[in-house]
């Protein structure tokens, strides 16, 4: 039987790359999306032409971390297992004013908006997968976090900070739903060209750093966070639990 990934987010960038990544593997994809179903419906139905496989698509807002609940209901109607879950999704623009900025300027509102979509979204949501992949005698759970919680990125601080909550919440994830089978693991890239990143005020001069700073020479690209993101799941990382993958092209050690 086919397996199942549940992603959160996976309209464009990290999220969609690793859509792509899982279902040439043939396992098929329940994903959310934020506003834009035109876009959903393309991928779903892209997905499966390509691929073979089934795809559904979910409305999804991060900011409702509980709705979690209603989203897997959903789920179960579409799909006989979940075996993988992926918490991807982020937010930005206008619901991180208080949280992006200076820290003389943080104010608790987008603190707490970034901590909801991060930390809330990453525990409602693998509560809810581990549930089902119990059933199945096991299943692995990635959450995505970020090298700005290692490093100094300019405005960072409030995704930063959660992003190291969000890699503390997997190490106690993976200690407590080991004995059921189920593995926990953060994926930390380093700047990765996604539409979130454009969105950053200083994009141009990230990406241009970033390249420079890599051994490799470029950016990092949504496809090398998806690929770890199946590795962490597949049989051949069946005992990395609790751990956070570094995908970084080398950035971090030089900063």
């Amino acid at each position: 039987m086919a397996k199942t990934l549940v992603i959160t987010g996976a309209t464009k960038g990290i999220g969609k790359a690793c859509a792509y990544r899982f279902a040439k593997e043939g396992v098929n994809i329940a994903f959310t999306y934020n506003s834009n179903e035109e876009s959903a419906k393309a991928i779903a139905d892209d997905l499966e032409a390509k691929y073979g496989i089934k795809a559904r698509y979910y409305p999804f807002d991060i900011l409702e971390p509980e709705s979690a609940k209603e989203l897997f209901t959903k789920i179960d109607e579409d799909f006989d297992r979940i075996d993988y879950f992926i918490s991807n999704a982020m937010i930005y623009g206008r619901a991180v004013v208080g949280g992006y900025g200076k820290f003389m300027k943080l104010k608790p509102r987008g603190l707490n908006n970034i901590y909801t979509a991060t930390v809330d979204a990453f525990v409602c949501g693998s509560q809810e997968a581990a549930k089902r992949m119990e059933k199945n005698g096991g299943g692995a759970i990635v959450s995505l976090s970020s090298t700005g919680n290692l490093v100094y990125i300019e405005n960072y601080a409030g995704h930063g900070t959660n992003k190291a909550a969000v890699e503390a919440m997997v190490r106690y994830a993976a200690t407590e739903l080991g004995e059921k089978g189920i593995r926990v693991n953060a994926v930390s890239g380093g700047p990765i060209d996604t539409d979130a990143l454009k969105a950053f005020t200083n994009y141009e001069e990230v990406a241009a750093k970033t390249a420079a700073l890599s051994p490799l020479g470029r950016m990092g690209q949504p496809e090398d966070l998806a690929g770890a993101c199946w590795f962490l799941c597949n049989e051949e990382a069946s005992w990395i639990t609790g751990a956070t993958l570094i995908v970084d092209g080398g950035t971090t050690f030089k900063k």
